[in-house]
C-alpha cells in the first residue's frame, strides 16, 4: 500500500462508522422495544427482503445473516415459537423447507421498518447506494467466515 489516507478521509470514515454504529444501536433497541431480539428482527427482514420472493430456505437465511446453518435453524425455531415465521415443505424438494413470515411477523416487521427508514433519514444515511452495487462484489470480502456464530 503506497497511498496514505488524508486527514479528511479519516474524518469522513470515522463519521460514517459513527453514524452506522448509531443506527445499529437504534436498530437493536427498536427490536427489543417490540419484544424481539435484534437477531430475530434480522431474520424477519431477511425473509421479507429476499430478492424476488417472500420466502427463503434456512441455507439462504444462514448466508444472508452470516450464521452457521445450525445457528440459523435455532433462530428460525425461536421465531417460529413466537409465531413470527412458519415452515412449509418445499414443493420442489421435499428434503428442504421454506420459511415464510406469519401475519404477526409481517405486522411487527412493518412497524420496525417504518421506524428504521425514518432513523436512516434522520442520521443522513442511505441504504439505496448499496443497492446500486453488484452483489457479487460483497462475496469477495476481506473478512473471514470463521467468525460466524
Amino acid at each position: 500500500m503506497n497511498r496514505v489516507p488524508s486527514k479528511q478521509e479519516y474524518v469522513q470514515l470515522a463519521e460514517f462508522r459513527y453514524r452506522l454504529r448509531k443506527f445499529m444501536h437504534f436498530s437493536e433497541e427498536a427490536a427489543r422495544s417490540v419484544g424481539i431480539t435484534p437477531q430475530q428482527h434480522q431474520l424477519l427482514l431477511a425473509v421479507a427482503g429476499f430478492p424476488e420472493r417472500d420466502f427463503a430456505t434456512p441455507t439462504e437465511l444462514a448466508e444472508r445473516l452470516q450464521l452457521r446453518h445450525h445457528s440459523c435453524l435455532g433462530l428460525i425455531q425461536r421465531c417460529e415459537q413466537l409465531g413470527l415465521v412458519e415452515r412449509e415443505r418445499n414443493p420442489a424438494d421435499k428434503r428442504s423447507v421454506l420459511i415464510h413470515l406469519t401475519p404477526a411477523g409481517k405486522q411487527l416487521l412493518d412497524k420496525l421498518t417504518v421506524l428504521h427508514l425514518s432513523e436512516l433519514g434522520r442520521l443522513g444515511l442511505s441504504h439505496r447506494n448499496f443497492l446500486e452495487k453488484d452483489p457479487t462484489q460483497f462475496d469477495q470480502s476481506h473478512t473471514s467466515r470463521g467468525h460466524r456464530s
